[in-house]
């Protein structure tokens, strides 16, 4: 973030230079004061008193440019403190309010970071999931080439991960519950969107027996022929196999 205090450093040059030609200007010093005074809160790891500086500078509407740098330093604070709802919901923000900004990338591999550290176990919701791919998946898109879109990739991988066994789940809630359609398109819908699903043999197997349960054994005969092709090793495979000597 090298350009931001090169960026910050010239604001406040040129801030000061106008405080010198106008002492009577009280709301532009007042402005720098917070601005620095939280900058001295940050570097003391006082993150919550710098957010409060900060949100002073921006409540003095003197300055737009220093105002944008306040907000970013605020989503930094949140970040840096481990406060990632805050955090996101501050980048997201700043994002919104400035798409085109030189940072964007930084902001948004941060923002996805701040989701992603919220993201909950698979049986909970996963709207931070998708929160943070759709971020990461931004970044990738838009800066391609950005040094951090290598680990943007592995995130989303990671992401989808998550997504794919959220669904599982809710598949296999259904299957116990006796609701073969929805438990059906669940785990179809994990084969059809996560084909990389590292954990395919679990989604088979249940897709496999969702499709007995609805009298469709070709269907269930295939996907267990799958299943057995493509993870000869799988624990499931075992169960499987009792299920076609039972079903015939």
């Amino acid at each position: 973030m090298k350009q931001i205090y090169r960026y910050l450093l010239l604001v406040l040059f040129c801030l000061f230079l106008a405080a010198c030609s106008n002492s009577k200007n009280k709301p532009q010093v007042t402005a720098e004061q917070n601005f620095m005074k939280g900058e001295a809160y940050y570097e003391g790891g006082h993150y919550n008193q710098a957010i409060t500086a900060w949100e002073d500078v921006i409540d003095a509407y003197y300055s737009p440019e220093l105002s944008m740098l306040a907000e970013l330093k605020i989503a930094e604070a949140y970040y840096i403190s481990k406060q990632y709802e805050e955090a996101a919901v501050a980048f997201d923000n700043f994002l919104n309010q400035h798409p085109n900004d030189f940072r964007a990338a930084t902001i948004l591999y941060r923002m996805g970071l701040s989701y992603y550290q919220q993201i909950l176990v698979p049986d909970r919701d996963q709207s931070s999931t998708q929160f943070a791919l759709y971020s990461f998946e931004e970044l990738v898109k838009r800066f391609p080439d950005d040094p951090q879109a290598p680990e943007a990739r592995n995130l989303i991988l990671r992401c989808k991960t998550r997504l794919a066994e959220h669904e599982v789940y809710v598949g296999r809630f259904y299957l116990r519950i006796d609701q073969y359609q929805q438990a059906i398109d669940r785990l179809e819908g994990v084969l059809i969107s996560f084909p990389r699903y590292y954990y395919r043999d679990e989604a088979y197997f249940y897709l496999g027996k969702a499709y007995f349960k609805t009298s469709q054994p070709d269907k269930a005969k295939n996907t267990f022929k799958k299943l057995f092709e493509e993870f000869p090793g799988s624990k499931y495979i075992e169960d499987a196999q009792t299920i076609l000597a039972q079903e015939g």
